[in-house]
């Protein structure tokens, strides 16, 4: 059984889907749930299915040996950023090389980088006639965004789309596609 720590920023709706689907799964479970973000709602969602959470602050991001001490405590195998905000350090990465899982939403390489998350992409993508959107699973290395693409899967954008439309739309597509992709990565992984 491999165990996972999610990493989330705000509301928590895409860890809320990967808990469901990992409660019941013989593969691996989710073991901790860790924000950047004291108000976060991703804590109330880690309380509601009883996994253990805790707080950090940027600063205890980068110290890698007392935050990979907390990941290390709980067994950690995967590390699963969903609506993560904060870029990841060199030496997490280079820890948990290929064992860090992230959802972006749109189709990479195309709008990602520094700065391009949530309704920020969206809008970019309207404001550029795309007709296309979509969401990237991929790995995480040192680079925003850059890491190999695990999973894909787009969307019409209509003429009379709006960002919020936009990401009604990718949020069907995470809520869907995340868990099954995680599950797959660590299975091939443990083959």
């Amino acid at each position: 059984m491999k165990n996972i720590a999610i990493f989330g920023s705000g509301s928590g709706s895409n860890a809320e889907k990967i808990l469901e689907y990992f409660s019941s799964c013989t593969h691996a479970k989710v073991a901790l749930i860790a924000s950047n973000n004291r108000s976060s709602f991703i804590l109330q969602r880690a309380k509601k299915h009883g996994i253990d959470s805790f707080v950090f602050s940027k600063k205890q991001l980068f110290n890698f040996s007392e935050f990979n001490d907390k990941l290390l405590e709980k067994k950690i195998d995967f590390i699963v950023l969903a609506g993560f905000l904060l870029k990841i350090p060199k030496k997490l990465v280079a820890f948990y090389k290929n064992r860090i899982i992230n959802i972006h939403p749109s189709l990479l390489p195309k709008y990602g980088g520094k700065g391009m998350f949530g309704m920020n992409v969206h809008k970019a993508i309207i404001e550029n006639n795309e007709p296309y959107s979509g969401i990237t699973i991929h790995l995480v290395n040192e680079f925003y965004d850059q890491g190999k693409i695990l999973f894909q899967e787009k969307c019409n954008v209509s003429t009379a789309e709006t960002a919020e439309s936009l990401s009604k739309k990718i949020s069907i597509l995470e809520h869907q596609f995340f868990a099954p992709t995680i599950l797959n990565y660590i299975k091939k992984c443990q083959s």
